[in-house]
């Protein structure tokens, strides 16, 4: 592993370069099972498709951010994936449709969103939430 030198750079310098972009990469043998999920529960739309990589997304922009934690929060574990929808209602009634387990929740924490976990179809644990002041 590399270690990684500690740098200082003053706004300027940080604003020469910006984060276009943040992807999460799902490492996977059968890709069409993301579809069941990705598009038909969460809504997503297929954006690019080159057999070996299938990208879901919306055309709206997004904030770019990357989280990292030592717990999920109320005592849960750290979601692999956060999603953030604007009716958390009808994300929960699209997974109860689609007979997907809820692993935690729903739940109105502390912190000000309304949340659930699940699983997805290759394991990995995600968050949909939505924030209370939506």
């Amino acid at each position: 592993m590399n270690k990684i030198k500690n740098m200082t750079y003053n706004e300027e310098e940080l604003s020469r370069m910006r984060v276009k972009r943040i992807t999460a990469n799902i490492r996977t043998s059968d890709i069409d099972k993301a579809d069941a999920f990705y598009h038909d529960v969460l809504g997503l739309k297929v954006i690019m498709d080159h057999g070996w990589i299938r990208t879901y997304g919306l055309d709206s922009k997004m904030t770019v951010q990357v989280s990292f934690a030592s717990e999920g929060g109320s005592g849960t574990p750290v979601p692999d994936l956060s999603v953030e929808v604007d009716d958390i209602e009808i994300a929960v009634a699209r997974v109860k449709k689609a007979n997907i387990v809820i692993e935690y929740g729903p739940k109105s924490e502390p912190w000000g969103v309304r949340r659930f976990y699940v699983r997805d179809p290759f394991g990995k644990l995600l968050i949909i939430l939505q924030h209370a002041h939506d």
